[in-house]
C-alpha cells in the first residue's frame, strides 16, 4: 500500500493567489511553474483580490480575509495545498489566513517585500535593495519571470523568417508606459528615437520593436512614425501574435524601458546586451532597482551606441526561488 504523507510530499498541490495586476502574477506563476518543474506537483491558480474596507486595511491587521474576497475571486476552502503563492500586498493576508487554517501545514511563500508580515511566511524573496533580512529571507537581484530557454526558443523558431530581412546587429527594443511614477512623455520618446538614429548610422542596425498594452498613445505615435521613416525596422501593430519571446531570443541586443522591473528582469534572463531608457518622473524602487544592476554591471543606460556586452550574470532569481521552496517542502536540493 502506497504512504500517502509520502504521495502528498511528492506531488504537492501549489496554489498560486494572483492578482489582477499583471507584473503580480507573472512572478507567481513564474515560481509555481518552475517549482512545478522541480517537485512536479500540481498548480492550482487562484484569482483573487479583496474588496473595500479589506483591500486597504494594513496586511498584518486585516481580520478574517477570506470573508474579503471579492465576488469575483476564485473561493478558497479545504482541502488546504501544500504550499501557497502570493505576490503583492493584498495576497498577504490570505496567504497567511490559509497556513493559520491549515494549522501551519500548508507552506506559505511571498515574493517582493512583505514587511511586517514576513516573520510569519516559511519563506520570502524581496528584492535587495529592500534591505528586508531575515533567516527566512532570500533576497535577488531581478523579478521572478516566466522565462524558460523553452520560450525563448519557441519564439525564436515562431519569428526567424518574419525577422531575417532585418539586419544585424537586431536591437530588440520593450517599450513600456507610465505608471503612477513615472511617465513616458512625447520628449522621452523623442530622445528615444534619436539614439536609435545615431546607433542606426554608426552600426547599420535593425529593429524590432514591441510596445505594452500600456504604451502612452503619444510615445506610441513617435516611435510609429521611427519605423515608418527608418530603414530595416519593425514595430509590433498589436495584433496577433505578441512578438516578445521572438523578441528576447533573436536580438542581439535589447533596449528596455525602465518602468517595469519585470521586463527589464527578462532581458536580463534572455542573456542579452541590455540597456534601459529612463522615462521622466521618480520611483523609489525602480531607481534602486536600476542603480544596483548598473553598480553590478549588468546593464548600462542607453546612450545611442551599441549596449556592452556584460561580464556579469546575475543569477536566475525564479530557479533560486524555486530551489529554496523545494527544500523547504524536503523535495532535494537547492539549485544554485
Amino acid at each position: 500500500m502506497k504512504n500517502l504523507a509520502t504521495e502528498t510530499i511528492k506531488r504537492p498541490v501549489i496554489w498560486a493567489l494572483l492578482l489582477p495586476e499583471a507584473g503580480f502574477r507573472s512572478q507567481v506563476m513564474g515560481l509555481a511553474e518552475a517549482l512545478n518543474d522541480l517537485v512536479h506537483g500540481t498548480v492550482i491558480e487562484k484569482n483573487v483580490d479583496l474588496r473595500v474596507p479589506w483591500r486597504y486595511l494594513p496586511s498584518t491587521l486585516c481580520p478574517l480575509p477570506l470573508v474579503g474576497l471579492t465576488a469575483n475571486s476564485d473561493h478558497l476552502v479545504a482541502p488546504w495545498p501544500d504550499l501557497v503563492i502570493g505576490c503583492g500586498r493584498r495576497t498577504i493576508p490570505l496567504a497567511l489566513a490559509i497556513k493559520h487554517l491549515s494549522s501551519g501545514a500548508t507552506k506559505a511563500v511571498f515574493i517582493q517585500d512583505a514587511k511586517a508580515a514576513a516573520p510569519e511566511f516559511d519563506l520570502v524573496f524581496p528584492m535587495n535593495h529592500d534591505g528586508l533580512q531575515g533567516p527566512n529571507v532570500i533576497a535577488v537581484d531581478t523579478a521572478l519571470h516566466r522565462i524558460t530557454p523553452e520560450k525563448l526558443a519557441s519564439g525564436r523558431d515562431h519569428w526567424r523568417a518574419r525577422f531575417e530581412g532585418l539586419k544585424r546587429p537586431l536591437i530588440g527594443v520593450v517599450l513600456g508606459g507610465s505608471t503612477a511614477s513615472l511617465r513616458f512623455t512625447e520628449a522621452c520618446a523623442r530622445d528615444l528615437v534619436a539614439k536609435l538614429e545615431r546607433l542606426a548610422r554608426e552600426t547599420s542596425a535593425g529593429f524590432a520593436i514591441t510596445p505594452s498594452r500600456r504604451t502612452d498613445q503619444h510615445a506610441l505615435a513617435v516611435m510609429r512614425d521611427f519605423a515608418l521613416r527608418q530603414p530595416n525596422t519593425w514595430l509590433w501593430d498589436g495584433e496577433n501574435d505578441n512578438p516578445y519571446f521572438g523578441i528576447l531570443g533573436l536580438s542581439d541586443a535589447l533596449i528596455v524601458t525602465e518602468d517595469s522591473v519585470s521586463m527589464v528582469s527578462e532581458a536580463l534572463i534572455a542573456g542579452k546586451p541590455v540597456a534601459t531608457v529612463p522615462l521622466e518622473g521618480h520611483a523609489r524602487r525602480h531607481k534602486l532597482f536600476i542603480d544596483n544592476l548598473r553598480a553590478k554591471g549588468a546593464i548600462t543606460r542607453f546612450d545611442g551606441t551599441l549596449p556592452p556586452t556584460s561580464s556579469v550574470t546575475i543569477p536566475n532569481a525564479t530557479l533560486r526561488a524555486a530551489g529554496a521552496v523545494r527544500d523547504l517542502l524536503g523535495i532535494g536540493p537547492t539549485v544554485n
